[in-house]
């Protein structure tokens, strides 16, 4: 576990490295299911905020609807996307089993499971793309 995690959303600086990478994510609750009522939303944001505390990873930005959550972060280039998303859906998924497993399992038949299978993520940049073409289009 780190201690004394920075809250940094501009550009950090690593080893080899100067980087500002944000992404936008988007897990969905399996068949859509209006799962995230007020005990399980709650806990399951603290738990991804638990997770981030003991990950490469800040959570910038986190809400969620009655069926998916949104969550904006800003990550390390040796970390993965889809590593932060299994970490997240795989921890918070055991969680609420423990807790609330009478109530998913009239939910879920036949297995333990709470997220969708994919994910939405796309990056979020501090310029729009024009700016960035034109910046690129001018170096020469």
């Amino acid at each position: 576990m780190r201690k004394n995690k920075r809250k940094l959303y501009g550009f950090e600086t690593t080893n080899r490295a100067k980087h500002n990478l944000k992404v936008h994510l988007i897990l969905v609750c399996k068949y859509r299911k209006r799962l995230l009522i007020e005990s399980i939303k709650e806990e399951i944001k603290n738990t991804i905020y638990e997770i981030e505390s003991n990950s490469d990873f800040n959570i910038i930005k986190m809400e969620s609807d009655i069926d998916h959550i949104h969550i904006m972060l800003q990550h390390i280039p040796r970390v993965s996307i889809s590593s932060i998303v299994n970490r997240i859906k795989s921890i918070t998924t055991y969680r609420i089993w423990e807790k609330h497993s009478n109530y998913l399992q009239k939910q879920f038949w036949k297995e333990k499971t709470f997220w969708s299978d994919g994910y939405f993520v796309c990056s979020v940049g501090e310029a729009s793309p024009e700016t960035i073409q034109n910046y690129i289009a001018n170096q020469g």
